[in-house]
């Protein structure tokens, strides 16, 4: 059997498909766009414009590396606010041409450094998830790894959420949780298990949409059928949604969000 703490280390292998691998098998002619236009380009979250078949379409995604120098380079998937700022701006885009927008949720939470709380990390994180909550266009949010506290929040409010099999989605890291709740980190393995974190838990309690299986090794192992699945998926849930008027768009995510849990 398939434990929470399995599912955790499962989400965090380094082998594991990231951001841009699933950008560039589902969608066509990705062009990246950078900067939040007020204080730099922040390389843990990328995100742009693509064809999604022939459907153009905005996505926003967290981006881990896959060695330790690609890792150093996107800060190990921890956004700072201008990276929040970038993703928001690019929703705002994606609103203003009718694009439905797409994000790939993959960090061990918010960069918790010095200069992002001076440049305002919980303030980008709020507007993210007050602005989303309010944005005219469909929103897709797949929890591809690690989802952890505010720093998935902030790309995370849509009117679908989809999570692969070995991912997980929480408020904090168990490691966290431990140390918070236990005084003891090292039973990290113990709150994994009470956190409810894993897809099949958020699933019977009202929080994810769909669960995209995988193999129990990891996506990576028949990443084409994830694949498959999972742009079917986005495909079905995008034309189902244009279907709703603006109003009933906006009034069904806050409904969603008002009785996850419930």
């Amino acid at each position: 059997m398939i434990t929470a703490w399995d599912r955790v280390t499962l989400a965090r292998e380094i082998e594991r498909p990231k951001a841009l691998d699933y950008i560039e098998n589902i969608f066509d002619d990705f062009m990246e766009l950078h900067g939040d236009r007020n204080f730099g380009d922040d390389k843990s979250i990328i995100g742009g414009i693509a064809y999604l078949d022939a459907m153009p379409v905005t996505i926003i995604g967290e981006q881990k590396g896959k060695n330790a120098r690609e890792n150093i380079e996107r800060n190990f998937g921890m956004p700072n606010p201008e990276g929040y700022r970038k993703a928001l701006r690019l929703m705002k885009q994606a609103e203003k041409f009718g694009r439905p927008i797409i994000t790939f949720i993959d960090t061990p939470g918010a960069y918790p450094g010095i200069g992002a709380e001076e440049r305002g990390q919980g303030e980008a994180i709020a507007r993210n998830m007050l602005e989303m909550s309010q944005l005219k266009v469909p929103i897709i949010c797949i929890v591809i790894g690690e989802g952890s506290s505010g720093g998935a929040l902030a790309i995370a409010v849509g009117d679908r959420i989809i999570m692969l099999e070995n991912a997980v989605y929480s408020i904090l890291s168990p490691e966290g949780f431990a140390s918070i709740l236990y005084k003891d980190a090292s039973k990290a393995k113990e709150a994994a298990e009470n956190m409810k974190i894993t897809a099949k838990d958020l699933k019977n309690l009202n929080i994810i949409d769909k669960i995209i299986k995988e193999p129990e090794s990891g996506a990576q192992n028949d990443f084409s059928a994830v694949i498959a699945e999972l742009k079917q998926y986005i495909i079905t849930s995008i034309n189902d949604l244009e279907k709703l008027s603006k109003e009933e768009l906006i009034e069904n995510r806050y409904q969603k969000f008002r009785m996850m849990g419930k």
